[in-house]
C-alpha cells in the first residue's frame, strides 16, 4: 500500500516540529491574541487606538540560507526573517502586532525547523510581537534534499496622524545613518561567489560567524526617537539595492538627499568582499548596506537630540548628509 510518507511527505515530522516550537510560540502571546496555535486563522483584537492604520510587510532571508545550511547553523535565520519584515513596516512608524512564517522544504527536519522558529520567537518577544502562526510545507520533487526557504509576514499599526511617509521631508533636514550589524540579509549571492569558503578565518574566527550575524532590529531605537518627540520626517530601511535604491523611495519631488559616503563606518566584512573579488565601489553600494542599516531624516534643530537618543539605545549613528533642493533624489559624494 502506497502512503504519503512513501511519496516523501512525513506528517509525523510536522507534528514533532509543532511540539518542539509550541512553548517558544506561546511565549510571544498577549491578551490581544484570541486564538490558539493550530486554529485555521489567527485572531487578534485591535484596541486602544484612535484612528489605527494597519501596516504590513513580507520578506525572506534570500540565499543567506545557503550559508546556514552549509555550516549547519540556523539560530540566527529566524531573527533575520522577522527583522527584514519588522524593519520595513517600521519605516512608517508602525509597531508590529503579529507575525506569521512560511517554511517550504523537500523533507522536513524538525530540529532545524524548531531552531528557526525559536529565533523568530526570540525576535518577536524583543519587540512585543505575537507569533500567531505559520505554514510548513513539505514538497519533495520541488525542493532538493536539504534545501528549504523561509518567508515572513508582519502586520503592525500606527495612528493615522503619526504615519511617517517622507512627505514632511524638507530642505535643510539632517540625514542620519544607523549602523548595520553587518551584511544583514541582502547580497548573499555575491557574497557566496566572492567568499566560497565559509570556514575560512576572518577577524579571528570562522567566516560563517560573521556572515550569519543576524539583521539588526531598529524597533526600540526608532520608537525611542518618536516617544521623545523627535520630528522624524523619513525612514528608509537599507536592504537589497543599498542606499541608491532605497533612500530615493522616501524623497519628495524637488528634493535631493546629498550624502557624504566618507561618513559611513564601513564594517570590515565589506572591504574583505571587495578585496577578494575586485567588486567596483558602485556595485558594492548598489548591492549591500555598506554599514548603513537604516536612514533617518530629522529636523535639523533636533539632530543632536536624535543622536544622543540613538546612542543611548545602543545603535551607533552618524551624520550622513542633508536634504537640498534639486531634481535628483539622491547625490552621493565621496569627499
Amino acid at each position: 500500500m502506497l502512503t504519503y510518507k512513501d511519496a516523501g511527505v512525513d506528517k509525523d515530522a510536522g507534528y514533532r516540529t509543532l511540539r518542539a516550537i509550541r512553548e517558544a510560540v506561546e511565549s510571544t502571546s498577549s491578551p490581544h491574541v484570541l486564538s490558539e496555535l493550530g486554529s485555521f486563522g489567527a485572531l487578534y483584537e485591535l484596541s486602544g487606538y484612535r484612528v489605527p492604520v494597519l501596516v504590513s510587510g513580507t520578506d525572506g532571508v534570500g540565499t543567506k540560507l545557503k550559508v546556514a545550511t552549509a555550516v549547519g547553523r540556523y539560530d540566527a535565520i529566524g531573527i533575520d526573517c522577522f527583522a527584514m519584515c519588522a524593519n520595513d513596516i517600521l519605516c512608517h512608524g508602525a509597531k508590529p502586532l503579529f507575525f506569521l512564517d512560511y517554511l517550504a522544504c523537500g523533507q522536513l527536519d524538525p530540529e532545524v525547523a524548531a531552531e528557526i522558529v525559536k529565533g523568530m520567537a526570540r525576535a518577536c518577544r524583543e519587540t512585543g510581537t505575537a507569533l500567531v502562526g505559520g505554514e510548513t510545507a513539505e514538497m519533495p520533487g520541488l525542493y532538493r534534499e536539504g534545501d528549504f526557504d523561509i518567508a515572513g509576514f508582519c502586520v503592525g499599526v500606527v495612528e493615522r496622524d503619526e504615519m511617517i511617509t517622507g512627505m514632511k521631508i524638507s530642505e535643510g533636514d539632517a540625514i542620519l545613518g544607523l549602523s548595520s550589524s553587518g551584511l544583514h540579509s541582502n547580497g548573499f549571492s555575491l557574497v557566496r561567489k566572492a567568499l566560497p569558503d565559509f570556514w575560512a578565518q576572518f577577524a579571528g574566527k570562522p567566516l560563517y560567524k560573521t556572515l550569519l550575524t543576524p539583521t539588526r532590529l531598529y524597533h526600540h531605537a526608532i520608537h525611542a526617537l518618536l516617544d521623545c518627540g523627535v520630528a522624524v520626517h523619513g525612514l528608509a530601511h537599507i536592504t537589497g539595492g543599498g542606499i541608491p535604491e532605497n533612500l530615493p523611495r522616501i524623497m519628495p519631488q524637488g528634493l535631493t538627499a546629498v550624502l557624504d559616503l566618507k561618513a559611513i563606518r564601513i564594517p570590515e566584512i565589506f572591504r574583505h568582499i571587495q578585496s577578494r573579488a575586485a567588486v567596483a565601489d558602485a556595485e558594492m553600494y548598489a548591492t549591500f548596506n555598506m554599514g548603513v542599516g537604516m536612514v533617518v531624516v530629522v529636523a535639523p534643530a533636533q539632530l543632536e537630540k536624535a543622536k544622543d537618543i540613538l546612542e543611548a539605545q545602543g545603535v551607533p549613528c552618524f551624520v550622513l548628509g542633508r536634504v537640498e533642493t534639486g531634481d535628483q533624489k539622491l547625490i552621493l559624494h565621496a569627499r
